[in-house]
């Protein structure tokens, strides 16, 4: 099981309703995505880091370390975004010029990539709120309540334990190499890694073949059947969701202009 799984069952708030973290999760996340305002994906970034952390009881440490992986490619690419290249550059244009070509960022661009970047930030964090602590099976729940298609739920519940059965094949391949010094050095490692790739599809389709098998030996009819815990509406959880949520669109109107055109 993953580091996440494992906080999305442990976590302090389990015994908040599913459909109250996921409405608060989606809610917020709408609202980052639909407001051009810094200020308010800043907030939202800053707001689900202490509900995580400070409510839910996920480690800091951890929480920084999941952070960092959408931050890494957020750099690279709000990068590419702001700097431009141009023979002829405008006047707005600010940088270095090499060989007749100038290097440099505008302002509209850079208000783009920053705008960009904190955006995705932001909506990053509200899922990572939602998967840290609400477990796959419940959210499955929430979207069936919700009417959502059930073959998209099926697919999506079958390809989440398709994911364990893809590691499970992997470290299994990776354990019997290493046990051989299939990594002793870098040449045997760039050969054990590509054995390991040619290998790990194949066998996880023969693996993925048998679970599905043995769905079919159990009367699997395109639908799977899961005990779901009893769960308590709160009113007050209901009217803090509400009380954040407009007070982030009350926030947004002010600093950014209105929604995204």
């Amino acid at each position: 099981m993953f580091s996440i799984d494992q906080y999305a069952y442990s976590n302090r708030m389990r015994a908040v309703h599913p459909g109250e973290r996921f409405a608060f999760a989606i809610l917020t996340m709408v609202i980052c995505l639909a407001f051009p305002s810094t200020v308010t994906q800043l907030a939202i970034l800053l707001l689900m880091a202490g509900v995580v952390i400070l409510w839910a009881g996920i480690p800091f440490r951890f929480y920084l370390k999941l952070m960092s992986l959408p931050f890494s490619f957020l750099v690279v690419g709000v990068v590419t975004i702001a700097v431009s290249l141009s023979r002829n550059p405008e006047p707005t244009l600010q940088g270095i010029t090499v060989w007749g070509v100038t290097i440099g960022v505008t302002d509209q661009d850079l208000r783009v990539a920053v705008e960009l970047f904190f955006k995705s930030l932001g909506a990053v964090s509200c899922l990572y709120f939602l998967s840290l602590t609400t477990p796959v099976l419940e959210i499955i729940a929430v979207l069936k309540k919700l009417r959502i298609p059930v073959l998209f739920i099926e697919l999506m519940s079958l390809v989440y334990r398709f994911i364990f059965v893809l590691m499970e094949t992997a470290d299994r391949i990776y354990t019997a190499q290493s046990s051989r010094c299939g990594y002793a050095t870098i040449k045997n490692s760039y050969l054990s890694m590509g054995q390991l790739a040619s290998n790990l599809f194949i066998k996880s389709y023969h693996r993925s073949r048998m679970l599905f098998t043995a769905l079919e030996s159990r009367c699997y009819t395109g639908e799977l059947k899961v005990l779901e815990p009893h769960y308590t509406v709160s009113k007050v959880n209901i009217l803090i969701i509400v009380v954040i949520d407009l007070a982030l669109v009350v926030l947004a109107l002010n600093t950014g202009g209105g929604f995204v055109g």
